[in-house]
Formats: C-alpha cells, structure tokens, sequence
C-alpha cells in the first residue's frame, strides 16, 4: 500500500503523485518519536546550577510574603528619597504651582455646612425619584460623616494618621502578619493604614467615643474599600480587653494621645492586663506625648512599678511628618520577661 497526495483533477502530471512506501513512513515517525522522547528526557533531568535553582525558589517565595505564609508582595511602609524625588519631579514636568495656601473653587464648590444641608434637604443628594429613592443603598451612611467633619476632630491634618504608622510600623519591626492593638482608635486615622497592611482580622482597637466608632464603622471602612479586612472594634472605656481573646498576643500595642487623657490608676490597671498579651522581648508598646502616669511617682518609684508588672522602659523617641512641620514623641516600652 502506498500513502500519496490525491486531487480530484484527472492530469496526467497529478495522477503521477508522490509515493511514498509503508516502510520508510515507519521509519520516519519511530526516529521523530526517539528524538522527541530523547530531548524530553534531557530537559527534565537537567541539573542547572544550584544558585540558580535557589534563587528561583528565593524569588518566589518572596513574591508570597516570604516563609510566613503570607500570599501578598510585602508593602514597604515608608516613602525612599527616590520616591519623593519622583514626584517631586512630576510636579515639575506637570508646571504645577501651589504659591498660596487656599482652597481653589472647584466645579461645584460646597462648605462642607452647605453639603451637609444639601445632604438633609435631598435625602442623599438622590436622583432617583418617589419611591426609588430609598431603595438604593446598601449602608446608608449619616450625612455628617459623609462631609467628613470627623476629619477634623484631631487638631492637626488628617494625614498625620500616616506618619504614625510609618514610625510605629517601622520602630516595632511589624510584618502582615504581625497583631497590632490600638488604645483609643477614634475614627481610624492611623488604624486605616494598619488594617489596610496587616493581614484580615490582625487589627484590635479598643474605643469609647460612639461618634468616633460609627465614622469608622460607617464610613471610613465601606469607603476605603476595607470592609473585608474585620478588624475587631470594641466599645469599651474601662480597659477590659477579654473580648479580644484569651490567646490573642500582640507584636504592638500603642496609644495615640489617649493616657494622658485616663486616670492614672486606670492606666496603670490596663497595663497591668496588658503584659501578658505583648509578646516577650520583641513585642513593643508606645504611648505617645507623656507618660505622666508613671513621672508624677517618681523616677525610682516608675521603674520599680514598672519593673513589678514585667515592662522595661526603652526611652523616647521623635518622629517627623511627611507632609507637615510637625513631629511627635512617642515612649518605647517592652516585656522584659515571658
């Protein structure tokens, strides 16, 4: 039998074909299988360089976060100088000029007291007509956080949140998967950039002011798309932080501006709860401003006090802002014992 290349014309110079025998195709597709079988073999067992196959796998592993199991590229925390100099130079290359500080009107520039009214008057600002109007959010939100008034509860611009983050992130040594617990969260203005970098559910705050916790709750983390993140918010002005787990052990614990605020004996008494859940050694917490609680006893008596509930005072530190002539002091403490 022969295999040939047929066509439907009749000429005499296509019936002639191209013949090809039984035997020689036989030979033909066993040698093809042989070397495809052959290069296969090769490749499979090829012994590449070991600091090539290592530096593979190192690559890999951290585009996982590393060996800690965490399956995202590690965010670095704090801007480089080639960062600034960046944008600095697409401000440049933009021709952009900001030679006075005020506000410039926009395409419908509004107070946030007139969005506000806006807000009560039109239900919403809706567009949506009769009984349309409420049927189309999932969360409604209260219009005074919407205006963002609660940006501006803290006395300083609201981007100061990030500096603290930066400084405390970096100074605690905190990975994704690192634990974080907040005295005093307020509305989220360091909290946001925490919970968006650590890991979902690795963010603990402890806050009393209702109005702070509905901006977080209601506002803040719907709109910053974090939702999904759960960190555990609590209620609570007295301390108590058993709702946050037996187990729960944390790599920083830190108060913004709110010691200086509580009773001295009150702080001393969450402390004292406090201890067992800082990791020993290289877990850290930071109160910022002063620690009166612990100067108005005395130096000697402070650190005896101190030094009983098993926390060593590691000394004050500054931090600049990134955006702002302004900086802020913060007091380093660690468990010293387990």
């Amino acid at each position: 039998m022969a295999f040939f290349s047929s066509s439907s014309s009749s000429s005499p110079a296509m019936q002639k074909g191209i013949f090809v025998s039984m035997p020689v195709l036989v030979l033909t597709v066993s040698f093809a299988a042989a070397v495809i079988f052959l290069l296969s073999s090769s490749l499979s067992s090829c012994s590449c360089p070991e600091s090539l196959s290592s530096s593979r796998n190192d690559a890999v592993e951290a585009s996982v976060g590393g060996s800690g199991g965490d399956l995202r590229f590690e965010e670095r925390i704090s801007p480089t100088h080639e960062d600034i100099e960046w944008v600095r130079d697409l401000i440049r290359s933009n021709g952009l000029h900001m030679q006075k500080n005020e506000l410039r009107k926009g395409i419908n520039p509004r107070t946030r007291d007139q969005q506000l009214a806006d807000l009560k008057q039109y239900k919403g600002i809706s567009h949506y007509e009769g009984d349309e109007a409420n049927n189309h959010t999932a969360l409604p939100c209260p219009g005074e956080l919407l205006v963002e008034q609660h940006h501006s509860n803290y006395g300083e611009p609201w981007a100061g949140g990030r500096d603290v983050f930066e400084f405390l992130a970096e100074s605690s040594s905190l990975k994704p998967n690192s634990r974080v617990l907040e005295i005093g969260c307020g509305t989220l203005r360091v909290g946001l950039h925490f919970i968006r970098y650590l890991n979902p559910q690795h963010f603990h705050c402890l806050e009393k002011d209702e109005l702070s916790l509905m901006a977080a709750l209601r506002y803040e983390l719907p709109s910053q798309g974090l939702l999904h993140k759960r960190p555990l918010i609590v209620r609570g002005d007295d301390m108590e932080f058993s709702k946050f787990g037996s187990d729960t052990t944390y790599d920083l614990i830190y108060a913004s501006a709110v010691f200086l605020h509580m009773p001295d004996k009150l702080v001393w008494t969450g402390l004292e709860r406090l201890v067992d859940k800082l990791k020993p050694y290289d877990g850290r917490i930071f109160v910022s401003h002063n620690v009166k609680f612990c100067s108005r006893l005395g130096q000697d008596k402070c650190s005896q006090k101190l030094a009983s509930l098993g926390l060593e005072y590691l000394g004050k530190q500054t931090h600049d802002s990134l955006l702002f002539n302004h900086y802020e002091i913060w007091f380093g403490f660690r468990r010293f014992k387990t």
